[in-house]
């Protein structure tokens, strides 16, 4: 059966969920309709969603790519995350059904399996996908599409920015939460996930320098000036850049 517009563009959401994708990828339009043996068009209505969605980028002579989060778009991305799923948890009227647990608790059980597994692509995924989940059985459907995409987003940021998240601790931390909310105490759900998402985001490497000039500057300063060690790489930072290489779906 033939893709559609819809399903490409999931397919590729979950990909960057799952760490397959980075942030700069290149997305070819015909690449992509060769690999979904599907229209150009498909394609480039899926991208266009995408897009809106903030996920992918277009730029008349480079094409269709996966963004590439600021510094300050790292910060928003975390920021509205906390304002949503607190928001949520805290305008929920009363204690989950059982249908709910249920669903949470296995997609826990899956999570958990994932964590102790070597397949770090379903891990991410299924550490993201638990937010929407979440959502899902607070009963906003809404809330759940727009936490996939933030979800995704700060996928992405952390890859960029190399966070050093611990998948164990994050499998606990929800854990925790789904144990509040099956025993009604929303203040402590809502607590937990506060404290979940900032403990995230602490991990993220962003530079703390608050001048925008700062890189710049030290490049262009006089090479006689420069100090011997800042013309050779500093051992304690080493080239990351093979971590940013990641599969197309």
């Amino acid at each position: 059966m033939a893709i559609s517009s819809t399903d490409l563009s999931n397919r590729i959401i979950e990909a960057v969920m799952a760490r397959k994708l980075a942030p700069g990828t290149r997305l070819g339009e015909q690449q992509l309709a060769m690999l979904f043996d599907c229209s150009r068009t498909i394609v480039r209505e899926a991208l266009t969603r995408l897009a809106a969605r903030g996920i992918v980028t277009v730029s008349a002579r480079r094409g269709w790519y996966v963004i590439e989060p600021s510094e300050a778009e790292a910060r928003e991305a975390f920021e509205a995350r906390r304002v949503i799923e607190t928001g949520l948890i805290r305008g929920t009227p009363k204690a989950l059904d059982k249908a709910a647990l249920k669903k949470l608790k296995a997609h826990l059980a899956r999570e958990k399996e994932a964590v102790q597994g070597t397949d770090v692509g379903a891990r991410s995924f299924l550490l993201g996908d638990f937010h929407v989940c979440l959502a899902e059985c607070l009963g906003n459907s809404l809330l759940a599409d727009t936490l996939r995409d933030f979800t995704a987003r700060t996928t992405l940021i952390a890859m960029l920015y190399q966070a050093s998240e611990d998948a164990a601790r994050s499998c606990s931390d929800h854990v925790k939460i789904v144990a509040a909310l099956e025993k009604g105490d929303l203040a402590k759900a809502e607590a937990l996930m506060a404290e979940h998402i900032g403990a995230v985001q602490t991990h993220l490497r962003l530079p703390t320098t608050a001048d925008p000039l700062a890189q710049l500057r030290d490049a262009l300063a006089p090479v006689a000036a420069a100090a011997p060690s800042s013309r050779s790489p500093s051992p304690s930072h080493p080239d990351e850049s093979s971590t940013y290489l990641g599969a197309l779906l």
